[in-house]
């Protein structure tokens, strides 16, 4: 009993300690201090910082604010807001800052110097903005950074020489300052400095419309004319020598053909591992394909968690210990290079949310593609929804004997979803549109907060430059009518998804399963509408929840979930006003505007315009691709 009793107090100690850790000793949160002083020196017209309050401990509850799992501040995203003012000193005590995006603001004034102080910062983007003044030199001292944007504003001065003391910068884009002096020889990918009058000017002879880094330099060609007399005996030998490894490798590669056919198992085969010599991508790591084939055990049947339209996901554990999902995406050669790749790699890996499931690593050889994410033990929502036993998580659940999802539970994982979702539509930068939200893609971890995953899959396999795409990837019952039509998608279509994810957890059945049964006819989409007209709501809520619900917040849920699936995606709203509805903000407002409006002459009830969801399902001529695309997960 004693021993139990140290163990308890020791774990309230690290619980408290923990808590505490970005505490003073006289109780301030340096943190809270820092992000109340940024507030206090911009100017917010559409009091987007409302809920920072200095009275606060723990600012990861704050909008715009993303935390670490170790409780620190590691992400400010504030774009597109119109904020004006200036950015304060203070942003320098957010030691553990590893995302700053104030894009597409108003924000004025110097960019201050202890932002160069951020050890840990791996994105800056303060692009579109009023700042003038000069660059920090002390940015060179952020070791890690790789993106850097610093483009549309009014910045004097040279670029810092100390850029190049940074090494893993993927892109710095200074265009369109008033910047002067030499360029420094920045080693990223992408260097813009177009729209510096004094750099690229007439006179200037720089080629200003992208700087890249220097090519690799050769020998000179009087070492070359040294070697002519001998390169042509080593050419012979090189030859032969070739011819004889060649021919080994056939026989070895033949036998382990036959023998794996004998033994009836895959085949994985690895020949180029070291594709691309780099060891890391940014802040991603890059995994060797013989570690995951190893985690999954060959990518053995056993571990596969689920797949659909991007590939299969296999449970894996590293040498460490870490349990992870390895997705293998199918369609690899649909990817696109090597480069593009890794660039909209990192692009996924830079959205950093608490309801995103966040990118770990990534493999890529000439016959593979695979991503390394998070293991979450809780599974997804469809899977959750659908299992008959209960889950003892608590006593308390064991008492009551609750289901796997009770009605609390659902709001929350709907909540979850729409902060992902506003997160991925209006505070990345650029902007990523899912293009199939449901819930065999929205994970939970180990408190049930909902993980949205998936997002930037789509643009991975599908990389063009419009939102037009030739093939509709999506789930059929969750795809908005004008992207099974016409293949066109916006944020519209993840808010159409949305919605009959809402759907899915009120009624806690699969919208591309509903209507397949021999006595039901339609989709769930079609029900909802018609027992919302006939005003029986009770009728589609899920039996697991043995009556255990809110009226009130049914008909509210029911009501975004309509609003979310109209056929016009003008009329639907955005993600933002989708959650402030869910939250209880201006849902009567935009009901009652709803009910008003009158279908536009392109959207007009005809003759040859389905009026059910269904008949669009029936009428589009990518079902079928869409179907096989994404199967069930």
């Amino acid at each position: 009993m004693e021993g139990k009793w140290h163990v308890g107090l020791l774990v309230l100690t690290l619980m408290v300690e923990t808590s505490f850790a970005s505490l003073s000793p006289t109780g301030i949160n340096y943190e809270v201090v820092a992000l109340t002083e940024i507030k206090k020196a911009l100017h917010d017209p559409y009091n987007v910082l409302e809920n920072w309050d200095v009275t606060s401990v723990d600012p990861c509850s704050w909008r715009m604010v993303t935390c670490s799992s170790d409780g620190y501040v590691s992400a400010l995203g504030l774009p597109s807001q119109s904020l004006s003012g200036t950015l304060s000193p203070g942003i320098g005590n957010l030691t553990k800052l590893q995302s700053v995006l104030l894009q597409n603001n108003a924000i004025y004034g110097p960019i201050p110097d202890v932002v160069g102080n951020l050890e840990k910062l791996q994105t800056l983007d303060l692009s579109n903005n009023k700042f003038d003044g000069e660059i920090p030199v002390s940015f060179g001292d952020l070791k890690i950074l790789n993106y850097l944007r610093l483009n549309n504003n009014s910045l004097t001065g040279s670029i810092p020489q100390s850029l190049s003391n940074i090494g893993g910068l993927v892109l710095v884009d200074v265009s369109f300052n008033n910047l002067s002096g030499p360029l420094p020889k920045i080693s990223a990918r992408a260097f813009k400095v177009v729209g510096n009058p004094l750099i690229c000017g007439q006179n200037s002879g720089n080629n200003c419309s992208a700087v890249y880094p220097e090519p690799l330099s050769f020998p000179p060609d009087s070492l070359g004319d040294q070697r002519e007399g001998s390169r042509s005996h080593h050419v012979a030998v090189a030859i032969g020598a070739s011819f004889g490894a060649a021919f080994l490798v056939i026989i070895v590669i033949a036998l382990v053909l036959w023998w794996r056919y004998l033994h009836n198992q895959q085949i994985f085969f690895d020949v180029n591992e070291q594709y691309d010599p780099e060891v890391c991508l940014g802040h991603l790591k890059r995994y060797a394909f013989k570690e995951l084939r190893t985690a999954t055990d060959h990518f053995n049947s056993k571990n596969i968690l689920g797949s659909g339209g991007f590939g299969v996901v296999y449970k894996g554990h590293l040498n460490n210990g870490t349990v992870v999902a390895v997705k293998r995406l199918k369609d690899y050669n649909a990817v696109g290079g090597e480069i593009q790749f890794q660039t909209e790699v990192e692009l996924i890996s830079l959205a950093v949310h608490r309801n995103l499931l966040r990118l770990w690593g990534f493999c890529s050889t000439e016959s593979e593609r695979l991503l390394v994410y998070p293991y979450m033990s809780n599974g997804s929502v469809a899977a959750r929804l659908k299992e008959l036993q209960l889950l003892f998580i608590s006593f308390l659940d064991h008492i009551h004997g609750r289901p796997v999802l009770d009605w609390s539970r659902r709001k929350g994982i709907a909540l979850g979803t729409a902060r992902g979702l506003v997160y991925l539509h209006e505070q990345c930068d650029p902007k990523i549109i899912h293009r199939d939200v449901k819930a065999a893609n929205i994970l939970l971890d180990e408190e049930f907060e909902a993980v949205v995953g998936d997002f930037g899959l789509a643009k991975l396999l599908d990389h063009r430059d419009s939102h037009v795409t030739t093939a509709v990837r999506g789930t059929v019952g969750h795809i908005a009518p004008e992207y099974l039509s016409t293949g066109q998608s916006s944020e519209k279509t993840d808010v159409f998804g949305f919605g009959i994810l809402l759907l899915e957890l009120i009624t806690g059945q699969k919208a591309v399963d509903f209507g397949r049964g021999a006595n039901q006819k339609g989709v769930m989409l079609d029900w909802v509408k018609k027992l919302h007209l006939e005003k029986k709501l009770n009728l589609m809520v899920d039996k697991d929840l043995r009556n255990n619900f809110d009226r009130i917040e049914l008909e509210e849920m029911v009501q975004v979930a309509l609003l979310c699936t109209q056929f016009n995606p003008t009329y639907r709203p955005k993600m933002s006003e989708v959650l402030r509805m869910l939250e209880g903000d201006g849902l009567a407002e935009k009901w009652e505007a709803s009910q008003q409006k009158v279908e536009t002459p392109r959207y007009r009830t005809s003759e040859n315009t389905p009026t059910r969801y269904s008949d669009y399902i029936e009428e589009s001529s990518l079902v079928v691709e869409a179907m096989e695309l994404s199967g069930p997960r």
